[in-house]
Protein backbone atom coordinates (compact mmCIF):
# COMPACT_ATOMS: atom_id res chain seq x y z
CA UNK A 1 0.00 0.00 0.00
CA UNK A 2 1.25 3.34 -0.52
CA UNK A 3 1.08 6.44 1.85
CA UNK A 4 -2.00 7.61 1.01
CA UNK A 5 -3.56 4.23 1.24
CA UNK A 6 -2.73 3.53 4.48
CA UNK A 7 -4.37 7.04 5.76
CA UNK A 8 -7.42 6.49 4.12
CA UNK A 9 -7.49 2.89 5.74
CA UNK A 10 -6.36 4.26 9.12
CA UNK A 11 -9.35 6.61 8.79
CA UNK A 12 -11.63 3.70 7.82
CA UNK A 13 -10.29 1.74 10.99
CA UNK A 14 -10.63 4.89 13.30
CA UNK A 15 -14.52 5.44 12.37
CA UNK A 16 -15.92 2.52 11.77
CA UNK A 17 -14.58 0.57 15.02
CA UNK A 18 -13.12 -2.53 11.89
CA UNK A 19 -10.25 -4.11 11.53
CA UNK A 20 -10.57 -5.41 7.93
CA UNK A 21 -11.88 -2.49 4.94
CA UNK A 22 -13.02 -5.31 2.24
CA UNK A 23 -15.64 -7.97 2.49
CA UNK A 24 -16.53 -11.09 0.83
CA UNK A 25 -18.62 -10.61 -2.37
CA UNK A 26 -22.13 -12.64 -1.28
CA UNK A 27 -24.19 -12.18 -4.66
CA UNK A 28 -23.66 -15.12 -7.47
CA UNK A 29 -21.93 -13.23 -10.95
CA UNK A 30 -24.92 -15.06 -12.71
CA UNK A 31 -25.09 -17.49 -15.51
CA UNK A 32 -23.82 -18.04 -19.58
CA UNK A 33 -25.76 -21.39 -19.44
CA UNK A 34 -29.05 -21.80 -21.78
CA UNK A 35 -31.51 -21.77 -18.25
CA UNK A 36 -31.27 -17.85 -17.97
CA UNK A 37 -32.58 -17.73 -21.38
CA UNK A 38 -35.59 -20.57 -21.46
CA UNK A 39 -36.31 -18.27 -18.62
CA UNK A 40 -36.45 -15.41 -19.85
CA UNK A 41 -37.95 -16.77 -22.90
CA UNK A 42 -41.16 -17.99 -20.55
CA UNK A 43 -41.72 -14.67 -18.89
CA UNK A 44 -42.07 -13.20 -22.59
CA UNK A 45 -44.72 -16.12 -24.01
CA UNK A 46 -46.82 -15.73 -19.99
CA UNK A 47 -46.96 -12.06 -20.84
CA UNK A 48 -47.88 -12.93 -24.73
CA UNK A 49 -50.45 -15.10 -23.85
CA UNK A 50 -51.93 -12.26 -21.19
CA UNK A 51 -51.77 -9.09 -23.56
CA UNK A 52 -52.42 -11.74 -26.86
CA UNK A 53 -54.48 -14.18 -26.25
CA UNK A 54 -53.60 -17.51 -27.90
CA UNK A 55 -55.35 -19.86 -29.93
CA UNK A 56 -53.11 -22.89 -29.54
CA UNK A 57 -53.74 -25.80 -27.13
CA UNK A 58 -49.57 -25.86 -26.10
CA UNK A 59 -48.51 -24.70 -23.25
CA UNK A 60 -45.85 -22.24 -22.11
CA UNK A 61 -42.96 -24.63 -22.09
CA UNK A 62 -43.79 -26.18 -25.28
CA UNK A 63 -44.05 -22.69 -26.58
CA UNK A 64 -40.85 -21.93 -25.14
CA UNK A 65 -39.12 -24.84 -27.55
CA UNK A 66 -41.25 -23.47 -30.18
CA UNK A 67 -39.23 -20.12 -30.21
CA UNK A 68 -36.01 -21.94 -29.45
CA UNK A 69 -36.50 -24.04 -32.25
CA UNK A 70 -38.18 -21.63 -34.56
CA UNK A 71 -34.72 -19.08 -34.09
CA UNK A 72 -32.41 -22.48 -34.66
CA UNK A 73 -33.75 -22.84 -37.64
CA UNK A 74 -36.13 -25.89 -37.86
CA UNK A 75 -39.03 -26.34 -39.31
CA UNK A 76 -42.28 -27.02 -38.68
CA UNK A 77 -42.11 -31.10 -38.72
CA UNK A 78 -38.88 -30.62 -37.05
CA UNK A 79 -40.62 -28.87 -34.41
CA UNK A 80 -43.57 -30.90 -34.39
CA UNK A 81 -41.60 -34.33 -34.43
CA UNK A 82 -39.96 -33.15 -31.28
CA UNK A 83 -42.61 -31.86 -29.73
CA UNK A 84 -45.00 -35.08 -30.50
CA UNK A 85 -47.61 -32.80 -31.89
CA UNK A 86 -48.78 -32.47 -35.62
CA UNK A 87 -47.51 -29.19 -38.13
CA UNK A 88 -50.84 -27.59 -37.74
CA UNK A 89 -50.01 -27.41 -34.50
CA UNK A 90 -47.08 -26.00 -34.68
CA UNK A 91 -48.04 -23.12 -37.18
CA UNK A 92 -50.61 -21.96 -35.10
CA UNK A 93 -48.58 -21.68 -32.47
CA UNK A 94 -45.68 -19.83 -34.24
CA UNK A 95 -48.84 -17.13 -35.19
CA UNK A 96 -49.38 -17.16 -31.70
CA UNK A 97 -45.95 -16.14 -31.02
CA UNK A 98 -46.24 -14.03 -34.15
CA UNK A 99 -43.21 -15.66 -35.56
CA UNK A 100 -44.08 -15.81 -39.05
CA UNK A 101 -42.09 -17.45 -41.66
CA UNK A 102 -41.50 -15.89 -45.17
CA UNK A 103 -43.48 -18.48 -46.85
CA UNK A 104 -46.30 -17.73 -44.50
CA UNK A 105 -46.90 -14.59 -46.98
CA UNK A 106 -46.68 -16.52 -50.05
CA UNK A 107 -50.17 -16.94 -50.68
CA UNK A 108 -52.01 -17.83 -54.31
CA UNK A 109 -53.88 -14.30 -54.01
CA UNK A 110 -53.37 -10.54 -52.33
CA UNK A 111 -53.93 -10.52 -48.71
CA UNK A 112 -54.56 -7.15 -48.98
CA UNK A 113 -57.79 -8.69 -50.82
CA UNK A 114 -58.45 -11.36 -47.92
CA UNK A 115 -57.87 -8.55 -45.83
CA UNK A 116 -60.50 -6.35 -47.66
CA UNK A 117 -62.78 -9.23 -47.68
CA UNK A 118 -62.26 -9.76 -44.18
CA UNK A 119 -63.06 -6.56 -42.81
CA UNK A 120 -66.40 -6.86 -44.88
CA UNK A 121 -67.44 -9.94 -42.38
CA UNK A 122 -68.23 -12.10 -45.76
CA UNK A 123 -68.25 -15.82 -44.70
CA UNK A 124 -65.56 -17.90 -45.62
CA UNK A 125 -67.17 -19.93 -48.26
CA UNK A 126 -67.85 -16.65 -50.35
CA UNK A 127 -64.57 -15.85 -49.82
CA UNK A 128 -62.82 -18.73 -50.56
CA UNK A 129 -65.51 -19.19 -53.99
CA UNK A 130 -64.30 -15.22 -55.00
CA UNK A 131 -60.40 -16.23 -54.15
CA UNK A 132 -60.46 -19.30 -56.31
CA UNK A 133 -59.40 -21.45 -53.43
CA UNK A 134 -60.36 -24.00 -50.27
CA UNK A 135 -62.21 -22.77 -47.27
CA UNK A 136 -59.27 -24.43 -45.41
CA UNK A 137 -56.71 -22.14 -47.87
CA UNK A 138 -58.65 -18.99 -46.57
CA UNK A 139 -58.95 -19.95 -42.77
CA UNK A 140 -55.36 -20.82 -42.89
CA UNK A 141 -54.41 -17.42 -44.52
CA UNK A 142 -56.31 -15.57 -42.27
CA UNK A 143 -54.60 -16.38 -38.79
CA UNK A 144 -51.42 -15.11 -41.07
CA UNK A 145 -53.11 -11.98 -41.81
CA UNK A 146 -54.43 -11.59 -37.84
CA UNK A 147 -50.62 -12.25 -36.74
CA UNK A 148 -49.43 -9.63 -38.93
CA UNK A 149 -52.29 -7.44 -37.45
CA UNK A 150 -51.69 -8.13 -34.01
CA UNK A 151 -47.93 -8.23 -34.16
CA UNK A 152 -48.16 -4.83 -35.99
CA UNK A 153 -50.60 -3.47 -33.09
CA UNK A 154 -47.78 -4.54 -30.24
CA UNK A 155 -45.28 -2.48 -32.65
CA UNK A 156 -43.50 -6.13 -33.20
CA UNK A 157 -42.45 -6.09 -29.63
CA UNK A 158 -42.43 -9.73 -28.78
CA UNK A 159 -40.67 -10.77 -31.35
CA UNK A 160 -38.12 -8.07 -31.01
CA UNK A 161 -38.07 -9.38 -26.88
CA UNK A 162 -36.99 -12.90 -28.58
CA UNK A 163 -34.63 -12.14 -30.92
CA UNK A 164 -32.73 -9.83 -27.99
CA UNK A 165 -32.50 -12.63 -25.71
CA UNK A 166 -31.78 -15.24 -28.10
CA UNK A 167 -29.11 -12.78 -29.79
CA UNK A 168 -28.00 -12.26 -25.89
CA UNK A 169 -27.99 -16.03 -25.08
CA UNK A 170 -26.05 -17.14 -28.13
CA UNK A 171 -23.17 -14.17 -27.90
CA UNK A 172 -23.06 -15.66 -24.16
CA UNK A 173 -22.48 -19.27 -25.26
CA UNK A 174 -19.76 -17.95 -27.69
CA UNK A 175 -18.17 -16.46 -25.60
CA UNK A 176 -18.10 -19.18 -22.93
CA UNK A 177 -17.07 -21.38 -25.83
CA UNK A 178 -13.95 -18.87 -26.83
CA UNK A 179 -12.84 -19.06 -23.11
CA UNK A 180 -12.52 -22.58 -22.64
CA UNK A 181 -11.01 -23.06 -26.09
CA UNK A 182 -8.42 -19.98 -25.65
CA UNK A 183 -7.71 -22.06 -21.98
CA UNK A 184 -6.70 -25.25 -23.32
CA UNK A 185 -4.99 -23.60 -26.02
CA UNK A 186 -2.63 -21.83 -22.84
CA UNK A 187 -2.78 -24.86 -21.37
CA UNK A 188 -1.27 -27.13 -24.00
CA UNK A 189 0.73 -24.72 -26.09
CA UNK A 190 4.39 -26.08 -26.33
CA UNK A 191 3.34 -29.57 -25.09
CA UNK A 192 4.55 -32.22 -27.55
CA UNK A 193 2.12 -35.02 -27.77
CA UNK A 194 3.48 -38.38 -28.57
CA UNK A 195 0.64 -40.52 -29.03
CA UNK A 196 0.74 -44.02 -30.52
CA UNK A 197 -2.13 -46.66 -31.05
Amino acid sequence: MDEKTEELRDIFVDITDEDTVTERQSESRGSLTGETSTEGLAAIVAEMREVCGFDTSLDDEALVAVVERFYAGDSDGDIAEALDVDQRTVFRARLDLHLLRERDTDAPFELETLREFLAEDRPTSDIAEALGVSESTVRRYRRVVDARDESRRVSGRFRSEFEDLIATADLSQQLTTDVQDDGLEEATEGMETNVQF
